[in-house]
């Protein structure tokens, strides 16, 4: 049975966003127009959660008067409200008696791209008390992950040796998890290193970025990350341009041939206020079959291409790596979907990618980006349901018209 409770916490004061935050709590912070907390709610009813407990401290009878019971967001809310100077342990173990056997976590100041069946999947097949959700980062990192995906070290001082990784919330956890609790006012990440020293943590590794409005600065990058964007995200050999013949790569421009359906599709969304980031594989280089020059060179002349037809691209991301090397950015792995967000602000959750390789759909499932499949239905066979595109369609054309028409 998949977790459907989640618990935020939104209890602190936010002192590195002040001046905002001398009149209002940190979550009401604006992002987009929108209270940061308002984004983490919906992402919560978009991957099914019905029910959400929120631990309020500092601001909370703004916070209730803001969302009240949740049906403005299409959920039910329950509030657990206690001093401002509760640390998150203590408002934890204040709100035990309201949570579920299996219950999801998160921080109230941070956002990352999140899908719960695979966070789920993890949590029941490590079989530990609690899953936490991780970042991969060398510098500031407070954790200590396996290759395995065990947490066999959870430091809040950010000392100890062998951390590679930032804990961003999202957890999973087992209610059995307040035995690790003393009851004292003190922070979860006490609990969390306790719980890690037990060997009772795993990890989900979310490799995308992830928002954050624990600084003035932050609190500007989520802005623009949540502002809605035109952006879609389009595969290269056999969605723009016809591929070259099996067994061989695309080298020179002579051969360059536009699919004219894709290019029409591309010209009506262009005039609709749409632009394009290119992310394609091109083993041919890893392959020792062309260079790196020469695709950057077709990528140059397909720019001037289309931007004489008014279709802007924004970027092109190309996996260069043999596809034995086992890289994190060959399709389909999701590395090259993870830069296109982190240079053009693209919110993943919301964004299509359009490509014709069942690769492309497993790689966009794996990002958390929804997939639009214009390739023979029949190559789809192998996939799980999970990595099936959300939806497929005879030609970019019939593409175009779905979000012209959203």
């Amino acid at each position: 049975m998949l977790t459907r409770q989640a618990v935020i916490l939104c209890g602190g004061r936010g002192d590195w966003l002040h001046p905002l935050t001398d009149s209002l709590p940190r979550p009401l912070a604006l992002a987009a127009g929108r209270p940061f907390l308002w984004h983490l709610l919906g992402q919560l009813r978009d991957n099914g959660y019905q029910e959400v407990v929120l631990l309020t401290g500092y601001g909370g009878d703004m916070i209730a008067d803001a969302f009240d019971d949740g049906a403005v967001v299409g959920l039910r809310i329950t509030y657990r409200h206690g001093p401002e100077e509760w640390q998150t342990a203590r408002r934890l173990w204040d709100a035990r008696a309201l949570l579920q056997p299996h219950f999801l976590l998160l921080y109230g100041d941070h956002y990352a791209t999140f899908q719960h069946p695979r966070v789920e999947r993890v949590f029941r097949e490590q079989g530990r008390l609690g899953c936490i959700t991780v970042h991969p980062r060398a510098a500031r990192a407070n954790v200590a992950v396996t290759d395995g995906g065990q947490v066999v070290a959870y430091d809040p001082s950010r000392s100890v040796s062998g951390l590679n990784a930032v804990e961003i919330g999202y957890s999973l956890f087992d209610a059995g998890i307040f035995h690790a609790f003393t009851g004292a006012n003190e922070s979860f990440d006490e609990v969390l290193e306790r719980l890690a020293i037990a060997g009772q943590l795993s990890a989900f590794v979310q490799r995308d970025a992830f928002q954050s409005v624990s600084d003035l600065d932050r609190l500007a990058v989520a802005d623009a990350y949540f502002t809605p964007k035109k952006i879609l995200l389009i595969d290269r050999d056999g969605t723009i341009n016809r591929k070259a013949e099996r067994a061989r790569y695309l080298a020179d421009w002579s051969e360059w041939r536009f699919v004219p359906e894709t290019l029409e599709a591309l010209k009506r969304l262009a005039a609709a206020g749409w632009s394009f980031v290119v992310i394609s594989n091109q083993a041919g280089v890893g392959r020792g079959l062309m260079t790196a020059e020469q695709v950057w060179e077709l990528d140059r002349r397909m720019k001037e291409a289309l931007g004489r037809e008014g279709v802007p691209i924004l970027g092109s991301h190309y996996c260069f790596h043999h596809w034995d090397d086992h890289c994190l950015c060959r399709k389909p792995q999701p590395g090259m979907f993870h830069a296109a967000s982190r240079d053009h602000g693209v919110r993943l959750d919301r964004a299509w990618y359009l490509g014709d390789d069942p690769r492309d759909a497993v790689a966009a499932w794996r990002a958390g980006c929804r997939c639009a499949y214009i390739g023979p239905p029949g190559d789809l066979d192998a996939l799980s349901e999970e990595e099936r595109p959300a939806a497929r369609f005879k030609h970019a054309g019939e593409f175009a018209h779905r979000l012209l028409t959203e």
